[in-house]
Formats: structure tokens, C-alpha cells, sequence
């Protein structure tokens, strides 16, 4: 099962005992909601098993004592606050992995590819036939390193949540809307390069000539607003598609305290399906943000050719992929 769904089983099973003790306190004990929302929400709390007063399945480690009291800082009279959250350290923890599963794959290089060194070239030609397709093989060399960087990121930060007590970065919003900025410029960097500025800025006119000019003060809010909406279907997506995973299994696993003890085959069943559609989702969701990079970049480079009606972007113009013509 998910970090989550473990969590909750042990905090149900022991609310009963908190509930009491809270009762004396003037508090009630927690519902199944709060409890969801505390194991899904992102905090300044780990909790992983270990010696707390003998040996506990939900040890809590605050992060802010652990880091001396945080890591927080005067910026132009500003006070920022970088004291590590729970979500960050398993961004780290998945940036760590994934470069020790690299380093380790390439240093198993070989004429005939096998084993992990297999499996990640699997996994970059995969991206760069995405690139190729979207982008369109002239340019799309340049984007592979971003977008495989991407791909596996996403990829290693989806899997770590569905390890028992860890969590899903990619369930943070704020995660999740980081990755959609790198691609926004990435994209706009890339739309400047091959346009250059003149042509770029032309681009939010809508393509409306000079002639309609009394028409660009419609054009032009559109066409910037449409600027931000991709990154934000990027952000929303990738979101809204790892904490619904989570959530529904939460759910599952909740009806056994909630109703009976006598649910728990059916609710363990369904939430094991759901799980291993989880793990499922979790190489889709870096599928679908990669290659929605891949084709918002392929759009802007696109333009560059729209007046020539060839090259690898002309296709583009002309209702096809690049890459496809």
C-alpha cells in the first residue's frame, strides 16, 4: 500500500486511544477526513517507524527541530523561510536515487545494452521519439536532455509515494506548478531563439496584419493569457491526477473503521486495484507532462516557419506533427 493508506491504518487503529486522551483534554478525536487530509497535506512532520518511546510504526520527525530550528533568513526586510517540508526532502530523496540509478547504470555501459543501463536507455529513447515527433528532428536534440531530466523526475517522485511511508511530491501543488514554470520559459526561450523578438512579439498580435491593427487590443490579452494556460494545465493536471490516487484509496481503506471490520476483504481488494492503477498513472501522468512540454515548445518553434511552408515545422503549418510530414 501507499505511505498514506499505511498511515491511516495505524492512526485509526490507534485514534480510539487519542480520542480519549483528547476527550480529557476538551478535544474530540479526529475524523476520517482530517486524518486523510493530515497523511496527504504537506508538513514540517515525518513520520516513519522507529524507537519513540519504545518501538512505533508512526514516529514523528519534526524537520524544524531537526534542522536547529530552521532555516530561515532576512531578504531586503523579507523573512524567508527554507526550512526543509516533508515534500521537499522527498524531492531530494527521489533526486538522490535517481542519480545513484544513473551513475550505476552507466558504469554497466556495453555494446549490447542489459540490465538497469537497459532500462534507462529504454526510457531516453522513449523521450527523445516524443521530441522527435513533437518537435521535429532538427530542433529536437536540444530539448532531450530537459525533457528526459523531466520524464524521470516526474517518474521517480510519482513511485516514491507508493513506498510505505514516504509521500508523493508531485501531490503538492506547488511542486507540480515549479515543473510547469521550468517548461514555460524553457518554451518562450525556445519561441525567442528561433523567432527572434520582433517575430516573437508579432506572434501575440494572433497573426491579425497591420491593416486590422483596431483588432489587437482583443488579440493581444488573448494571446498572452493563452501564454500562462498551458503551464497551468501542466500544473493542475499532474496534480490533480497523483492526490485523486491517494484520496480514493485513503477512502477505501477508511470504510473499515468507519463501517465494520467485516468490509475489510472488499475494501482492501479495491484498494489494491487501485493501487496498482496508481502505479500505472504514475508512468502515464510523466508521460502526458512530458509530451505536452514537448508539444508546447514544437508550437512555438513552429511559428518560426510559418511563413516558409517547408522544413521539419512547415508540417506543422499544415495540419500535421512535426516529425510526421
Amino acid at each position: 500500500m501507499t505511505a498514506a493508506a499505511v498511515l491511516l491504518a495505524l492512526s485509526l487503529a490507534s485514534e480510539p486511544a487519542h480520542g480519549a486522551a483528547a476527550a480529557e483534554g476538551g478535544h474530540g478525536s479526529a475524523t476520517l477526513p482530517e486524518v486523510m487530509m493530515h497523511h496527504v497535506a504537506n508538513g514540517e512532520v515525518l513520520e516513519l517507524p522507529g524507537f519513540c518511546g519504545g518501538f512505533q510504526w508512526n514516529c514523528e520527525v519534526n524537520l524544524r527541530e531537526l534542522t536547529g530550528g530552521g532555516w530561515a533568513f532576512s531578504l531586503a526586510g523579507v523573512k524567508v523561510d527554507m526550512t526543509p517540508s516533508k515534500h521537499v526532502v522527498m524531492m531530494w530523496l527521489s533526486a538522490l536515487l535517481l542519480c545513484l540509478g544513473l551513475l550505476a547504470a552507466a558504469r554497466r555501459r556495453s555494446l549490447v545494452p542489459r540490465g538497469l543501463y537497459n532500462f534507462f536507455e529504454v526510457l531516453v529513447l522513449f523521450v527523445r521519439d516524443i521530441a522527435v515527433q513533437n518537435i521535429g528532428k532538427k530542433d529536437a536534440e536540444r530539448y532531450v536532455p530537459y525533457l528526459a531530466t523531466s520524464f524521470l523526475f516526474i517518474l521517480a517522485m510519482n513511485l516514491i509515494g507508493l513506498v510505505p511511508f514516504m509521500a508523493t511530491p508531485t501531490a503538492n501543488l506547488s511542486v507540480t506548478a515549479g515543473l510547469a514554470l521550468f517548461t514555460f520559459v524553457i518554451t518562450q526561450a525556445a519561441a525567442i531563439r528561433a523567432q527572434g523578438v520582433g517575430g516573437y512579439l508579432k506572434h501575440l498580435t494572433g497573426g491579425v496584419p497591420p491593416s486590422l491593427a483596431w483588432l489587437w487590443p482583443i488579440m493581444i490579452p488573448v494571446e498572452f493569457m493563452g501564454l500562462f494556460t498551458k503551464p497551468f494545465a501542466l500544473t493542475v493536471r499532474l496534480f490533480a491526477n497523483m492526490v485523486a490516487g491517494h484520496f480514493v484509496i485513503l477512502s477505501l481503506l477508511g470504510l473499515i473503521f468507519t463501517i465494520s471490520i467485516l468490509v475489510a476483504p472488499a475494501s482492501v481488494a479495491l484498494a489494491l486495484a487501485i493501487f496498482l492503477l496508481e502505479l500505472f498513472v504514475a508512468f502515464v501522468q510523466a508521460y502526458i507532462f512530458t509530451m505536452l512540454s514537448a508539444l508546447f515548445i514544437g508550437a512555438g518553434l513552429a511559428h518560426a516557419d510559418h511563413g516558409e511552408g517547408h522544413g521539419e515545422h512547415g508540417s506543422h503549418v499544415s495540419g500535421k506533427a512535426p516529425g510526421h510530414g
